[in-house]
């Protein structure tokens, strides 16, 4: 506990501890566990405030920092679009490093810290140079990148996409070869909802690859009514047992909007953790996966971020590099255009 939070009188402990307690009880958290929690959360949120920044939270995250600090939860693109909207010169970004690259692409102006330089098994998967080997070894093919990308892999790349428009941007491009990066799984089932050509980087999500056929079965049988939804980094042989395939923000939607009571969640435990709050009147069923990158980042990481930022908090981009890198984000805007007009 620091210096500032022990200056939180009783009242401003309780109430905080109060708040808490609504959202993570339905973790099975307890109000002393809360308690413990609320000195830090009262001193982020007061030096966000004093600072004038807001605080992105990835789905994937631990609960005590989606329901302690966060002013938006959400998906990596999802997330950026937000601080592009909003007032705010200071976004803190709790996520790994990549997301923060995006949301320092999608706001030049606003200075943008991560509370740690964590990884990412996707992004790390690939590298610029990789991508202008590929670009030789396929001339006339073009280059779709993940978001789950650097932003030196997207400034090599013709267009970026994300796992909501991923078919409407690959149909749009002109080129009728695909060079899919780094998203292996992804890259296969794209080659199951397009004619074009597909050539897949061997790239996997270190949580999605772990999750196989044998446990989707088991499931089936232990819970013969659950709806099973898979994140589409699954493998193909998953997504064919599955009842729904989308990211996070389609995942949510489609429980919350769905008649059915029980669910299996193919994804990471933080979004699991975020259903199990927010759709208390559903059961999720079956295990998850945590994401050893995403865990590295706790409440008091960002709270240092805050109050004395390292260099490697800080999200800065070569201009030349940024450049190209925020075309591919733009070329990707155009092609859902071109996809929409098409429809």
């Amino acid at each position: 506990m620091t210096n500032d939070a022990l200056h939180c009188t009783p009242p401003e402990i309780s109430k905080e501890t109060e708040r808490l307690h609504e959202q993570l009880h339905k973790l099975g958290w307890t109000r002393e566990g809360c308690r413990l929690l609320a000195p830090t959360t009262l001193e982020i949120n007061r030096l966000k405030k004093e600072q004038g920044a807001i605080i992105l939270v990835h789905s994937y995250q631990t609960p005590d920092i989606m329901y302690g600090v966060a002013d938006f939860v959400g998906d990596s693109y999802d997330l950026s679009r937000k601080a592009s909207e909003h007032p705010a010169r200071k976004i803190i970004f709790s996520s790994v490093y990549f997301m923060g690259e995006t949301a320092k692409l999608l706001n030049p102006e606003k200075e943008v810290l991560v509370p740690k330089k964590a990884g990412c098994s996707l992004a790390d998967s690939i590298t610029a140079e990789q991508v202008k080997k590929l670009r030789q070894q396929y001339p006339e093919a073009g280059v779709v990148c993940y978001v789950n990308t650097y932003a030196s892999v997207k400034a090599e790349s013709d267009a970026c996409c994300t796992s909501s428009n991923v078919q409407a941007v690959v149909e749009a491009m002109p080129q009728e070869e695909i060079i899919f990066i780094p998203d292996q799984m992804m890259g296969l089932n794209l080659r199951n909802m397009t004619s074009k050509t597909i050539i897949p980087w061997q790239g996997t999500c270190i949580v999605h690859d772990e999750f196989n056929e044998n446990s989707i079965m088991q499931i089936r049988q232990q819970f013969p009514d659950a709806e099973i939804l898979a994140h589409p980094e699954c493998s193909p042989g998953i997504v064919n047992l599955v009842d729904f395939v989308g990211g996070t923000a389609a995942m949510l939607k489609h429980v919350q909007n769905s008649s059915a009571t029980t669910f299996m969640l193919v994804t990471e435990c933080g979004l699991t953790d975020r259903f199990k709050a927010e759709c208390t009147d559903k059961n999720i069923v079956g295990s998850c996966i945590l994401c050893p990158y995403m865990k590295e980042i706790g409440l008091t990481d960002i709270l240092d971020t805050l109050k004395n930022p390292d260099p490697e908090n800080r999200v800065e981009l070569p201009p030349a590099l940024a450049e190209k890198a925020r075309a591919c984000l733009d070329n990707m805007f155009a092609l859902e255009k071109t996809a929409a007009a098409a429809d």
